[in-house]
């Protein structure tokens, strides 16, 4: 699990339960208020009720019927009230009124009959002096059904001679909890998911120097050249530099120990040919055969001193991290220059070119690496090109880049070698001798593309004999 995943679970769990908590608090907590909200100004009306009744009391008996008339002639009016999100279209307050016994005077919801006994919590407790409530559901089956009741006692000359009782059903006011339970919920849903997003992008941004560092280092196993990335804050930058250090220290140990092997290993050959001909012409040797034998000496001599000098570049090139020369250069002119020093080869093996250079083949570089690049690409085209044929080279831009082509007319890359051709010391049988190259070439080139932040491809043609090699650099 990557370690911004891991930020992201870890704080969706926590976020999550802990909001979830807070939420159902909070719900509980507004259909409480919700209902003390409403039970406040339900006190308020019962005891202004309760004092009008009892200003019409006569000698301790109650007269209620001009509430009974207001309560009725409310009932009966048309309202438009748009409160919030609720319209209102009538008086849906119920008032009823007891005796000191408790015996109905009149009830404007119809549901108690007048001269019954009343024995409700709000009856009982107002008549003995106390705060008298309950909710009742009017129906067993519909759970909307709770009507509050509160009551107030009427009093005469200090004495509660009866209550009133005023009644509020619940389903309006669960209409204003139920949208506001949906408020909240949608609320800590999109609070959460916009906590979540910010989180997945704080951790985005924290882990990502150590998503460039990690990826720096896959390249680096894969012995590719790469750049250290720049790296925000002081312990992101001593990582940078000590991850940098050790593989400064770790390339340099294998890089040692690789050369020492293959350098052993391709000198092997000539030495043991200069050997074996001084050898012989200790002896007595034919002119004929000692000129051929001095011959051979003077030619491996020669390998080993190219190989010596090749190694010797490929081994500066590829400590090289970033190009140390920016200039502009023309690779028109540079490929005219490397082909100057091989036009005398190309004769001997009569080999033409036929030449196609755009105009602005103009980019950013190190001229000297770029020459010697194009070079080794033109001595490999020339050693492969058969006697009486045509090198062609193209130069041309393609959006953002720029592209060198270099195709002769040989035998092209044998199946088993297109994946091996810019290895280190890999190199195939020139057609005309059967000899091997120092296999140094097509890496060198390879290096130099890379340093340039461009590529190398060598392909066979399409529909013809031969190879094709392009360096494509960035323009």
């Amino acid at each position: 699990m990557s370690l911004t995943a891991r930020f992201m679970l870890g704080f969706a769990v926590v976020t999550t339960v802990g909001l979830l908590l807070l939420s159902t608090q909070l719900i509980h907590r507004v259909e409480r208020q919700y209902f003390e909200a409403i039970e406040e100004p339900m006190v308020d009306v019962a005891n202004i009720l309760a004092e009008i009744i009892a200003a019409d009391a006569e000698d301790g008996v109650l007269k209620p019927q001009a509430v009974e008339k207001a309560v009725r002639a409310a009932q009966q009016r048309q309202l438009n009230a748009q409160i919030y999100n609720l319209r209102k279209a009538k008086v849906d307050m119920q008032v009823y009124v007891t005796d000191a016994q408790g015996r109905v005077l009149f009830d404007s919801a119809g549901i108690e009959k007048p001269g019954a006994i009343s024995n409700h919590r709000d009856v009982n407790l107002t008549l003995t002096g106390q705060y008298g409530a309950r909710s009742s559901r009017v129906s067993d089956y519909d759970p909307l059904s709770i009507v509050m009741y509160v009551g107030a006692p009427i009093r005469h000359e200090g004495k509660i001679i009866g209550m009133l009782s005023v009644a509020k059903p619940q389903r309006g006011v669960l209409a204003f909890v139920w949208e506001t339970e949906r408020w909240l919920k949608w609320s800590v849903i999109t609070t959460v998911l916009l906590m979540l997003l910010g989180i997945y992008l704080a951790a985005r941004w924290a882990t990502r120097p150590l998503e460039q560092l990690t990826q720096h280092a896959l390249a680096v196993s894969r012995g590719e050249r790469s750049s250290l990335p720049h790296m925000p804050g002081h312990q992101m930058k001593t990582l940078a530099r000590a991850l940098e250090d050790m593989r400064d220290a770790l390339e340099g140990r294998e890089y040692v120990e690789h050369y020492v092997q293959s350098l052993t290993h391709e000198l092997k050959s000539p030495v043991a040919a200069i050997l074996g001909a001084g050898e012989i012409l200790q002896g007595d040797v034919p002119e004929p055969k000692r000129a051929r034998f001095l011959q051979n000496i003077r030619t491996e001599a020669a390998r080993l001193r190219d190989l010596l000098e090749r190694l010797l570049h490929l081994a500066a090139l590829e400590k090289q991290k970033k190009l140390e020369t920016h200039e502009m250069v023309n690779l028109a002119a540079v490929f005219d220059c490397a082909w100057d020093h091989l036009a005398l080869i190309a004769q001997a093996k009569e080999v033409r070119l036929e030449r196609d250079m755009a105009a602005d083949l103009m980019i950013k570089g190190d001229p000297w690496l770029l020459e010697l690049a194009v070079g080794n690409l033109l001595q490999n085209a020339i050693d492969f090109a058969p006697k009486d044929s045509v090198i062609i080279a193209r130069g041309y831009r393609f959006d953002s880049k720029v592209t060198i082509e270099i195709e002769d007319c040989g035998p092209g890359i044998p199946d088993y070698a297109r994946e091996r051709v810019f290895e280190r010391f890999y190199s195939l049988p020139r057609p005309d001798s059967g000899k091997k190259s120092t296999g140094l070439g097509l890496c060198f080139v390879k290096e130099v593309a890379q340093l340039h932040g461009g590529s190398v491809e060598l392909t066979n043609r399409e529909g013809t004999a031969g190879a094709k090699a392009m360096l494509i650099l960035p323009g």
